[in-house]
């Protein structure tokens, strides 16, 4: 308990002297210089968005809050890499309690009878400008449905505030909410949803 206390107070002494530089990790990018191997999710530096049109006039964007994931790595030979993950629906956020209860409600998530949505990763194949296309399947309400992500590995380091190596990963993709027995309010609310995703991975 010391030990933690002794390390806060240093940590904090060189963000508040104007070093935080000397915890700024040297971050590699190439793909093949990452470390392989077997990766948790950092779910305290991760983000999973969601976002739809409201109205045809602007983009509406909620959030899931509680999410788990696991990275199987392979930079030599990225077609064995796997990512799985699951996000709890109970745990939707977009800025609205009423609206949020309502989302959870069967007209739309339906998350007491579908309280998880999970996400299985079945090839991974190169994209454009060193990306990865996940093609995977996802299943939510119940359905399960082929989807992809274009993946980003922004690069990797040893975190010195963890202790962990880690490895930075964006992800886009898209879906039709319909396809999952999502229909209510299309077109008032787009049928096609767009997934963003920015997380950490650590090394276990």
């Amino acid at each position: 308990m010391k030990s933690r206390i002794a390390i806060t107070a240093c940590l904090t002494l060189l963000l508040t002297s104007g070093c935080a530089w000397l915890l700024t990790p040297n971050v590699e990018t190439k793909i093949e210089s990452l470390k392989p191997g077997q990766y948790k999710l950092d779910p305290e530096h991760t983000t999973v968005l969601f976002k739809v049109k409201h109205l045809g006039l602007s983009t509406y964007v909620g959030r899931f809050n509680e999410f788990d994931a696991s990275l199987d790595f392979d930079p030599n030979n990225m077609s064995k890499t796997r990512l799985d993950a699951q996000v709890k629906i109970n745990s939707i956020d977009v800025n609205n309690k009423d609206l949020e209860e309502t989302l959870r409600d069967d007209d739309w998530f339906d998350s007491q009878r579908f309280p998880v949505a999970s996400f299985k990763t079945l090839s991974v194949s190169p994209g454009e400008n060193g990306n990865f296309i996940f093609n995977a399947e996802l299943t939510l309400k119940g359905v399960t449905k082929p989807i992809s992500l274009n993946a980003t590995f922004n690069g990797g380091a040893s975190n010195v505030l963890t202790g962990y190596y880690t490895l930075g990963f964006s992800a886009q993709g898209s879906l039709k909410r319909s396809e999952f027995g999502i229909d209510t309010a299309i077109p008032m609310v787009s049928d096609k949803v767009d997934i963003e995703i920015f997380a950490e991975f650590q090394k276990k």
